[in-house]
């Protein structure tokens, strides 16, 4: 009896001993970037991705405010998907790139929280949004002559707040539960962030608890959105469908189509990471799927929105030709 009491309490000590070390001497992140010449073209690459990505949303932001032919619910949603964009990929690109630079990738146990906690809260809030817009296509092909009350202003807040409150909840509850198991001595992440799955992976003892927390999770976060969506759609199309105008019919699907596109690739990616059983996860895909919604998606949003739709074009022709004016006028 005193040997399994000495063998406990040796065994506790140990797990606290592993904890405190993690606490004070953090994680190693392995990196996106491979160790031979294709590094360097990867990391131009992807500064050039993040720049873009920060340029293109802040330009959508600007002109959703600037310009009122863009003052509609929306483009209101959509002023907010492009901030969302901004934050999340600035929680973990600029790191990734330092690291790069600095030649090593250690990442203390408090900066690791805090880029779970964040990335974990945006990305959370991008799902909902999603999901929530596709009301919005619902609404404006559905029932056209209802928009006004059934997207108001205030409605539009709500769906913002809830997006904002799912992706809140999600932080707050994962963040604890994973940042609190023990991790394995070597402390070294095969990733190029401190996401879910990966940490979830390096760590060790009972985790059946905490995988049940973070399944729940995933199906609220991403399964609900997503059949929203899917839900939206199905009216849409049969609507659609009915339409006799050819015209009406375009017009419809070139509304709808950019809203697809993106959900399409963001929770295609988010899928595959959080949902496929572990069996079907290497290491090398995971980088792949995460890299694809964390630094490209963010990039795409705004390109789709703009590219494929004439109300974002035709704002930006307006505000090019009011400074080219205001320039004319300053040179006179």
């Amino acid at each position: 009896m005193l040997y399994f009491s000495s063998y406990a309490s040796r065994s506790k000590s140990t797990v606290m001993d592993e904890d405190n070390r993690t606490l004070f001497s953090g994680f190693t992140l392995i990196g996106l970037f491979p160790h031979n010449k294709a590094s360097s073209f990867l990391f131009s690459s992807i500064c050039a991705i993040f720049f873009m990505a920060i340029v293109t949303n802040g330009v959508m932001i600007f002109l959703i405010h600037i310009d009122p032919h863009l003052h509609t619910p929306m483009y209101f949603l959509l002023s907010h998907l492009s901030f969302i964009d901004m934050m999340y990929i600035s929680t973990i690109v600029p790191k990734m790139l330092v690291d790069y630079v600095l030649g090593k990738g250690t990442i203390s146990f408090i900066a690791c929280t805090a880029q779970y906690f964040l990335y974990m809260g945006f990305v959370g809030v991008e799902f909902f949004l999603l999901g929530l817009m596709a009301h919005d296509r619902y609404v404006a092909i559905c029932a056209p002559l209802h928009y006004p009350v059934l997207m108001s202003r205030r409605v539009c807040w709500i769906i913002l707040a809830s997006s904002w409150f799912g992706g809140a909840l999600n932080s707050f509850l994962l963040t604890p539960l994973t940042m609190s198991l023990p991790f394995c001595a070597s402390h070294k992440i095969n990733h190029f962030f401190c996401e879910a799955p990966t940490m979830l992976g390096l760590a060790y003892g009972n985790k059946a608890a905490y995988e049940m927390v973070m399944y729940t999770c995933c199906v609220m976060m991403l399964l609900i959105p997503f059949s929203m969506v899917i839900a939206s759609y199905a009216q849409i199309l049969i609507t659609v469908h009915q339409m006799k105008s050819a015209e009406g019919k375009k017009k419809a699907f070139t509304t709808c189509s950019s809203h697809i596109m993106v959900v399409t690739l963001f929770y295609g990616a988010a899928l595959y990471t959080y949902m496929l059983p572990q069996s079907y996860h290497t290491p090398i895909k995971d980088k792949i799927f995460s890299a694809f919604y964390t630094i490209l998606t963010p990039l795409l949003n705004p390109v789709i929105y703009s590219l494929r739709n004439r109300d974002v074009t035709g704002a930006l022709r307006r505000v090019l030709a009011r400074c080219n004016g205001a320039c004319g006028e300053t040179k006179e």
